[in-house]
Parts: structure tokens; C-alpha cells; sequence
């Protein structure tokens, strides 16, 4: 495996970092990877290593703050990462790469950066051949009033912290600062996916017709619950979009968690293949 880190300029002036990694079984297939919020490219080992095993190239982008892009120069929203982060790399590949394929695979934050960034530059659209999900909703967890209680009730406290620390996902590596998180806890208990000034992206979404498989899990039930994930792939309108729903009773190797649904032994036997499959059939 050899990894080529590359840094580019984002158009509000922040340096992001995108990672090149090819093996010898490396063909003329390519795949773009995208960490979320509390992680980076570290989410995607073994990940990385499967689908550079079946010929991928993988690109994987770090966006402002995290794994090797430089330190924020200013606060930014959970839709800067979309608007600019995920809008440079595609660029990058498209317009300096000249590749004409891609593959996407997003795990939380990530799979809405890469949502929002198709909104606003629908160019990119024809070029991407599918999307894998792995515990990706923006405005489904309010599902219930235990449920609207948790989310008003973590929203508080990161805002008197001023942080959400990462273990409120289960992640071991980045915490977010309050300022870019409370766009995520707004779309949630409002229910509305809309960015700052109002804009709809929910209504948006259903101009993506990239094919979308999505998974979730039994054990994801605040962050990405099987309901928000079912909510947030519907908002695309694509009857071809498929949800996978992981749970041990109905025969799946575990209840996986927010992390674990993506970077785990059980995921690469059951879950990794289902997404190599999706990306074949979508070529």
C-alpha cells in the first residue's frame, strides 16, 4: 500500500488534506472516501485495504481540523465541510485527476457534507456511479419524546461547554467545537434540513440521482436510528436507493453502533461485501 498525501486550498482559504492510496492490484476504478464529525481517515482502516484488494484507488478526504488538514483559522458550520471541503477534493479529482468514475462511501457527517455539496454544484452529479451510507441522517433522530428530550437536553450542555465532546459518538479522536455542531442538533429537533439563511436542502435532494444504499443499525439508535437514516435516504425520491438494516435479529452478526456499523471484523464480513456489490452492479 502506498499513500500520497496532497494539500489543497479550499475557496474560503482553509488547507484540507486528501490522501491517495494505491496498491499493485491498483485498475482504473476509483473511490472517494469521507470521514464524519470526531474522525478521521482512521475510520476507514481495513476499509481502505478491502477495496484496494479488489483494485480501487482510494481517495480519502480529511476535511479542516482533522488528521493531517492544517488547523481552522476561523469557526466554521457543519455545511462549511460540504460547501467547501467536499467541493475542492471533488475538483481535485475531476478537474486535475481527470476521472470520469467515481465511487463515494461516507460514514455520519460525511455522507451529509457529500449531500449538500451535490446541492450546490449538481456538475459533479454525472460523474459519481453510486453512494454507500453507513449511519448517515441529518434531520430523523427526533423520533420520539424520549427521544426530542436527549437531543435538547446534549444540546444544552455542549452549548454551556462549548464543545460535544467526541465520546457523545463513541470516538476516541476529535471533539467539535458547539459552533459547528448546533447546525446538527437544529435540523434534528426542528426536523428541517436548512442551512443558515433558510435554504432547503431536503427539498433539494431529490435532484440526486445517484444510486444510495444506506446502512444503519439496532445499536445506532441516537445519532443515526434506522428511522432517521429510512427519512433521509426517502428524501431523495429514488425507488433504486436501498436501506440496509442491521440487527442480530434478523440474522446479522451484531447490533452494530454508530462506529462499528463501518470499522469492525463483523462489518467487513457482512456489511463491506454488500457495498463492493452495490458499487459493481452501479459501474
Amino acid at each position: 500500500m502506498i499513500e500520497e498525501l496532497i494539500h489543497l486550498t479550499t475557496d474560503d482559504s482553509e488547507t484540507i488534506a486528501l490522501w491517495k492510496i494505491t496498491s499493485n492490484k491498483t485498475t482504473d476504478k476509483h473511490l472517494f472516501l469521507i470521514h464524519g464529525t470526531f474522525s478521521d481517515k482512521e475510520i476507514f482502516n481495513g476499509f481502505t485495504d478491502y477495496f484496494l484488494n479488489l483494485g480501487y484507488t482510494c481517495w480519502l478526504l480529511e476535511w479542516r481540523n482533522h488528521g493531517e488538514s492544517k488547523k481552522v483559522n476561523q469557526k466554521f458550520r457543519f455545511e462549511a465541510i460540504g460547501k467547501h471541503d467536499v467541493k475542492t477534493a471533488f475538483k481535485y479529482l475531476i478537474d486535475k485527476e481527470q476521472i470520469t468514475n467515481l465511487h463515494c462511501a461516507a460514514h455520519s457527517g460525511g455522507g451529509i457534507s457529500i449531500t449538500i455539496c451535490l446541492i450546490y454544484n449538481p456538475e459533479f452529479k454525472k460523474r459519481i456511479k453510486s453512494i454507500s451510507l453507513f449511519g448517515v441522517q441529518a434531520f430523523g433522530a427526533n423520533i420520539s419524546t424520549k427521544q426530542n428530550i436527549k437531543l435538547r437536553g446534549a444540546k444544552l450542555i455542549c452549548k454551556l461547554i462549548g464543545k460535544v465532546p467526541a465520546k457523545f459518538a463513541g470516538s476516541k479522536n476529535y471533539d467539535e467545537t458547539y459552533f459547528t455542531m448546533h447546525q446538527w442538533f437544529d435540523w434534528n429537533i426542528q426536523r428541517r434540513f436548512t442551512d443558515s439563511s433558510q435554504f432547503d436542502y431536503e427539498s433539494r435532494m431529490k435532484e440526486i440521482r445517484i444510486p444510495i444504499i444506506s446502512f444503519c443499525a439496532k445499536g445506532d439508535d441516537f445519532i443515526a436510528p434506522k428511522e432517521g437514516c429510512q427519512l433521509y435516504l426517502d428524501a431523495f425520491k429514488n425507488p433504486k436507493n436501498k436501506l440496509v438494516y442491521c440487527a442480530v435479529e434478523l440474522g446479522n452478526l451484531e447490533d452494530y453502533n454508530h462506529s462499528r456499523i463501518l470499522k469492525s471484523k463483523n462489518s467487513k464480513k457482512e456489511i463491506w461485501p454488500q457495498a463492493e456489490k452495490w458499487m459493481s452492479k452501479n459501474s
